[in-house]
């Protein structure tokens, strides 16, 4: 069962009243429980307000290198977030950050890992370029089609 199939299992999960299923394919068993809890309900809304600061604030905030950084910020790339999840820099406490901004990174390069539902699922790039920008904090919460990383192709 591939990752796209998952995702889907999950929202179809979080518009019914369905409180549990168990999938077992090809020898491998997933199992989604819907959570329902207060903590869910600050993790959806508490994700977007986070990003909404940190995205608007490079723009107006140096006025001499506002004109330079124009013209650049057309040609970024944004690497956004396939699922909902926690957000990860690193595979663990002792491992070494997958990527920091001046990285460059290639198509297939894991870029994080964004835990959902106790499966830690490897976010690679599907770009070539230069991480210009880190937009989210390690171990915070991510919604889908969260901008994660801004990249410069060039």
């Amino acid at each position: 069962m591939d990752i796209k199939q998952i995702q889907e299992l999950v929202k179809l999960i979080n518009k019914t009243s369905i409180g549990e299923i168990t999938i077992e394919e090809d020898g491998t068993r997933i199992t989604i429980k819907q959570k329902k809890d207060p903590s869910q309900k600050i993790y959806t809304s508490g994700a977007p307000l986070a990003a909404a600061p940190i995205a608007a604030a490079p723009a107006p905030a140096a006025t001499p290198a506002a004109p330079a950084a124009a013209p650049k910020a057309d040609n970024l790339i944004t690497i956004k977030s396939p699922m909902i999840g926690t957000f990860y820099r690193q595979a663990g406490p002792d491992k070494p950050i997958f990527v920091n901004v001046d990285d460059e990174v290639t198509p297939g390069k894991v870029v994080c890992i964004i835990e959902a539902m106790k499966l830690f699922n490897e976010i690679e790039s599907e770009v070539k370029g230069k991480i210009v920008k880190i937009l989210v904090e390690d171990a915070s919460p991510v919604e889908y089609d969260q901008p994660l990383f801004l990249v410069d192709p060039s």
